[in-house]
């Protein structure tokens, strides 16, 4: 049997608008009402119809979160700061994983629109979903440029590169290579490339065209110490490469570091304890969770607001056993 507004008002002695109002913290209600309607409630197992709260709020509490690769441990740890913040706010996530793939991004930012979210975060690949184009909904980007009306949080990956190239300079380093994702994607992540250009005099990047291709990174990677064999420093542009950067090394018994020296970047605690001797520049995952979803909020509640175009926060080089 399906426990009804009327049967909760029922048992607590009141009427369903007294009910209602408790359900919605609406009006002035003593304590001891409250607590015998959240009792009755609680007594009858009844929750509170959602869909019919929100269209008396206007809003749902929800909010949609789409990203790349949930596999992948930056986005992981991103996703699990994104959540337990909004939870905090009362909103619950939606998460979606998009592969990377824009035919799958586009599919669920329509699915979330038709879901009524109040707003979407986006850490996405994709700058041609239409959706984000056309959407009148509060979003928010995570270093990615999604369209000219849409704000971008993330870290200084300009400062990020510069710390990691120093580094490797300052260690002894002659022949730096940097390693990243294609040129072509419109992303403050290009920054790192930059950095590293600026800072080196004869700059030798080599691109991984599929940044979450596990085989790719690898063959990339041998063909660097095949066309390169003087190369002794590498900086990678996520740790995940630095990852496959160690693991190569290995095989072909080059000494870390003595002969090679390896800075990546990210800086995930799931990385630290997998690869604790990595050095790495790491981002503040917290600080960009919380940002993110302090404008997503703001947008919400303000939806004519105009926000800060790009706001970047500034990393910090974690110094370990590969330089």
């Amino acid at each position: 049997m399906t426990i009804k507004l009327n049967d909760v008002a029922e048992v607590a002695g009141v009427s369903p608008t007294t009910v209602s109002r408790v359900i919605n913290n609406r009006g002035y209600i003593s304590e001891k009402t409250k607590q015998k309607v959240e009792s009755a409630m609680k007594e009858l197992s009844y929750y509170p119809n959602d869909v019919a709260r929100s269209l008396y709020k206007k809003r749902t509490y929800l909010v949609g979160l789409i990203i790349p690769d949930i596999s992948n441990p930056f986005y992981g740890e991103l996703s699990l700061a994104i959540e337990g913040i909004c939870s905090d706010m009362g909103y619950r996530v939606i998460l979606c994983n998009s592969l990377g793939q824009p035919e799958k991004e586009e599919a669920y930012s329509v699915m979330l629109i038709r879901n009524q979210v109040d707003g979407i975060i986006v850490c996405s690949y994709n700058r041609d979903v239409e959706t984000y184009k056309k959407s009148n909904l509060p979003i928010v980007a995570i270093d990615h440029y999604l369209a000219e009306t849409i704000p971008v949080v993330g870290s200084d990956n300009y400062e990020g590169g510069k710390m990691a190239v120093q580094h490797l300079i300052e260690r002894g380093c002659k022949s730096i290579i940097h390693i990243n994702g294609p040129a072509e994607l419109e992303t403050p992540t290009q920054l790192r490339r930059k950095a590293y250009e600026d800072l080196i005099k004869k700059p030798i990047t080599y691109v991984v065209k599929s940044p979450f291709d596990e085989e790719e990174i690898i063959q990339t990677i041998k063909k660097i110490f095949n066309e390169h064999p003087e190369t002794d420093g590498i900086f990678a542009s996520d740790d995940l490469m630095a990852a496959s950067c160690l693991q190569i090394a290995e095989e072909m018994n080059i000494e870390v570091p003595k002969q090679l020296k390896i800075v990546g970047y990210d800086g995930t605690s799931t990385v630290n304890k997998l690869l604790p001797q990595l050095t790495t520049i790491k981002q503040p995952i917290e600080d960009i969770a919380s940002t993110a979803v302090s404008q997503m909020m703001e947008l919400i509640k303000h939806p004519d607001k105009e926000l800060h175009r790009e706001t970047f926060l500034l990393p910090q080089i974690i110094i370990n056993k590969t330089t």
